[in-house]
């Protein structure tokens, strides 16, 4: 089958192993991604704090560039891209007259009947038709991960439906169980990295970050499960910023969670691009005792 996929900037830039890992996964899935035609950048943090109409533009765009294309449903893997077209969404359904005025100007006018799915949603579905389990011949032993959400995967600056728990998301872990890794219960599943903040207010982004990886150290986990990636950034990227700055001894993996279903496909380490982490995944990833 064909379902639209809108990558976002991101997955363009500092997580492209994202989209690599994403398009493999899928592809053994039988699903064929077709990235949509000309698209543009959502507005994510920088539009949504400083002009509303291009807060709603901007994604409204790529709605209509998928719909015009006859596609039914759109990926979004992104947290921040998936939050602000499900919100762009909803907002055009409740406001016809900012609808139409965004119509005026685009050659794919948006109809807003599209389903605007972030990676968990699509991937669960599979789980629930046992597309995943079929054709995942290893059952993964020894990860102990939490899964970390972020903050905007469930929390939304409007009213949309939300497809998981708000407070005590389960998704991942659902996904998860079905290839043999049990995660472990925590307290910071939804709490926030800092985001941007990691630039323009370090101390505040560090501060965040500690307390996550705190937790995640004090219920044994040996690594962090992620869809966004933005959270995977910051908790990767800055670990050993943090934790010097925190007197944290331990440090973990933050992997996709393409990256754990991709092994459990039998996808070689080296196509899924493991190595490109900061904070080193390969070792614990060899010496699991697949079954």
């Amino acid at each position: 089958m064909e379902m639209a996929y809108y990558p976002g900037c991101t997955l363009h830039a500092s997580s492209s192993l994202y989209d690599v890992q994403i398009r493999l996964i899928f592809e053994k899935l039988g699903i064929n991604l077709k990235e949509i035609d000309d698209w543009n950048c959502c507005g994510a943090t920088s539009a949504g704090k400083v002009d509303d109409f291009l807060a709603v533009a901007m994604p409204a765009r790529n709605i209509g560039i998928a719909e015009a294309a006859g596609f039914s449903e759109v990926m979004i893997p992104c947290s921040s891209c998936y939050s602000r077209t499900l919100v762009a969404k909803h907002h055009l359904i409740d406001n016809p007259a900012l609808k139409e005025q965004i119509n005026e100007e685009l050659s794919g006018k948006i109809q807003g009947h599209i389903k605007v799915s972030s990676i968990l949603e699509v991937l669960l579905a599979r789980v629930a038709s046992g597309d995943i389990d079929e054709i995942t011949g290893k059952k993964l032993k020894g990860l102990k991960p939490v899964c970390y959400y972020g903050c905007l995967q469930t929390r939304f600056p409007y009213n949309v439906p939300v497809p998981d728990d708000v407070e005590n998301p389960q998704g991942m872990e659902t996904i998860l169980k079905v290839i043999g890794v049990k995660a472990l219960d925590w307290s910071y599943k939804t709490d926030c990295c800092g985001a941007s903040a990691s630039i323009n207010d370090e101390d505040t982004a560090m501060n965040l970050m500690a307390r996550i990886m705190k937790d995640a150290v004090a219920r044994g986990a040996n690594c962090m499960v992620v869809t966004c990636p933005m959270c995977q950034l910051n908790m990767d990227v800055y670990q050993d910023k943090f934790c010097e700055a925190h007197n944290i001894a331990e440090r973990l993996p933050v992997f996709f969670i393409t990256e754990l279903i991709g092994l459990a496909m039998d996808i070689s380490l080296s196509e899924l691009q493991v190595d490109r982490h900061f904070i080193d995944g390969v070792a614990l990833l060899k010496g699991l005792d697949p079954a």
